[in-house]
């Protein structure tokens, strides 16, 4: 067997790269980058309830003095704060609360006596498929219209996409669902009253989850029924939301389809339904990242939305706690929505983590 010269004389010892020093692999670094993750989740709730403790305090009124009414004395005002822990030191109730959190006690509200954590249990599933629903109609709509933007960037389609994007922005939702009222319900009577998810009077028991109880359980009239009250605040929200994901899928398939691995598919041959699919794919992480923060600014967006049609949902709920000053049901309606919000972030950024090979761990 012959032997190169280069093999013969090279040295035994291995000559660092260019790059530097080899750094050693890090083992099981998903592992490591989801576990960092979950750490951040507890801290961040920590911050969040400290801060909305203190932020409680600066709301004007008094909650005594909801209760009693304008007439009451300062005895009574006294006696109330004393009932409801008023009376005692911030600091006090600051440890009060911590402990009672760790404990899975949200307290009661201050008005109906019932623990917090009961009545969440109560109003959120209503909230969450309000949400989801307005979601999917938001993502669905947004991307098409971002998505014609890009391809058919500085042209009339664009400017067209544009034009939509920028009045679906600048409707509040509110007034979206004030004007759908008096024109489907009132004008044209192809809406339900805004009275809640059910007609007055709907006879049998509601599940937590009605529309998807509702489906599972095969009383297709229930859901029916819900849907149609569903349609007109969904419609609300998913409107207005769609031109977040409208601006975003525009801006980010707007980059993709310039990239050179799109012009080299072009190249090749493919078809351009193909070339939209595979631009879509490379930005898809951005528009999965907008969920998570628009899931977020809908759980406490929608409230006023769940109040114009009565939905009786956690948004509507927590307003109702701010404008009475019940200081449990807004603590509580701030920790169940930020540990949602932070557990979404989680979920999305591992999903975006397996999507996208370009996410690093570190």
């Amino acid at each position: 067997m012959k032997t190169s010269p280069e093999t013969a004389t090279a040295p035994a010892t291995t000559t660092p790269s260019p790059a530097g020093p080899r750094r050693p692999r890090t083992r099981r670094p998903v592992l490591r980058y989801v576990l960092k993750r979950v750490a951040i989740v507890p801290i961040s709730l920590f911050v969040l309830g400290s801060v909305s403790f203190v932020l409680v305090f600066f709301i004007p009124g008094e909650p005594a003095i909801t209760i009693l009414g304008d007439f009451a004395t300062p005895e009574q005002v006294a006696h109330v704060n004393a009932q409801l822990g008023l009376d005692k030191p911030l600091w006090d109730r600051y440890l009060s609360f911590w402990g009672n959190l760790l404990q899975g006690d949200l307290g009661r509200s201050f008005f109906t006596n019932e623990p917090v954590l009961d009545e969440i249990g109560r109003f959120l599933p209503n909230t969450v498929e309000l949400v989801a629903m307005a979601l999917l109609l938001a993502i669905s709509l947004g991307l098409v219209i971002g998505v014609l933007g890009a391809y058919f960037a500085r042209r009339w389609p664009d400017r067209a996409m544009s034009g939509i994007t920028s009045v679906l922005q600048s409707v509040p939702d509110f007034f979206l669902a004030l004007v759908g009222i008096y024109v489907f319900f009132f004008l044209l009577g192809w809406a339900p009253p805004p009275i809640g998810r059910l007609p007055i009077g709907a006879s049998g028991e509601q599940p937590s989850f009605l529309i998807l109880g509702s489906l599972f359980t095969g009383d297709w009239a229930t859901l029916g029924t819900a849907l149609q009250h569903a349609a007109l605040p969904v419609l609300s929200l998913g409107l207005v939301y769609s031109s977040y994901f409208a601006k975003t899928a525009r801006g980010s398939m707007g980059t993709a389809l310039t990239t050179p691995q799109v012009e080299f598919a072009r190249a090749c041959g493919l078809r351009e339904r193909t070339v939209v699919r595979y631009a879509f794919l490379a930005s898809r992480t951005t528009v999965i990242t907008y969920i998570a923060i628009l899931f977020g600014s809908l759980l406490g967006g929608a409230a006023i939305v769940e109040r114009v049609f009565n939905w009786r949902g956690m948004g509507q709920w927590a307003l109702d706690g701010v404008l009475k000053v019940d200081v449990p049901v807004i603590q509580g309606f701030v920790v169940t929505a930020g540990l949602m919000t932070l557990t979404l972030f989680l979920l999305l950024d591992l999903v975006v983590l397996f999507l996208d090979p370009r996410v690093s761990y570190e």
